[in-house]
């Protein structure tokens, strides 16, 4: 194997970066258990989402933790698939900045605005939802 063949596909100079950048401290909630409990917390409804955040008691402190669902109401499985995807890339962009450890955040997908919003309009709704969630006054 010729050496010249480690550097295909980069511009000199250029570090390697992965192909999935890593979200920070969001832990993704995957047991229905974690989205029956983030239920019975606060919510906040924006056009294109809704947001529901439980705060953890005080022994389960920790990172983040975030979980994604759409319902069959959103559409069929592409629909509902680009939806969740999203909701994903907002959720990468704001909530690490915004978020507080030691909740747990929800977000649901919305019957066609999820998927048809500008992407700019459900950054700042996220960021309003959340500033609406931790008692901030916008």
């Amino acid at each position: 194997m010729p050496p010249e063949t480690d550097l295909i596909g980069r511009h000199a100079g250029e570090e390697h970066l992965p192909a999935v950048l890593p979200c920070g401290s969001l832990t993704v909630l995957t047991q229905r258990r974690d989205f029956q409990l983030a239920a019975r917390g606060k919510r906040v409804a924006m056009e294109g989402f809704v947001l529901q955040m439980l705060r953890r008691p005080d022994g389960e402190q920790g990172g983040i933790r975030i979980g994604y669902t759409c319902s069959k109401k959103v559409g069929n499985a592409v629909a509902r698939n680009r939806a969740k995807r999203r909701l994903r890339e907002i959720a990468h962009a704001v909530v690490p900045h915004t978020g507080k450890a030691g909740h747990d955040y929800v977000l649901i997908g919305r019957n066609t605005a999820t998927a048809t919003l500008p992407f700019s309009r459900l950054l700042g709704d996220l960021e309003k939802a959340l500033h609406i969630l931790h008692g901030a006054r916008f």
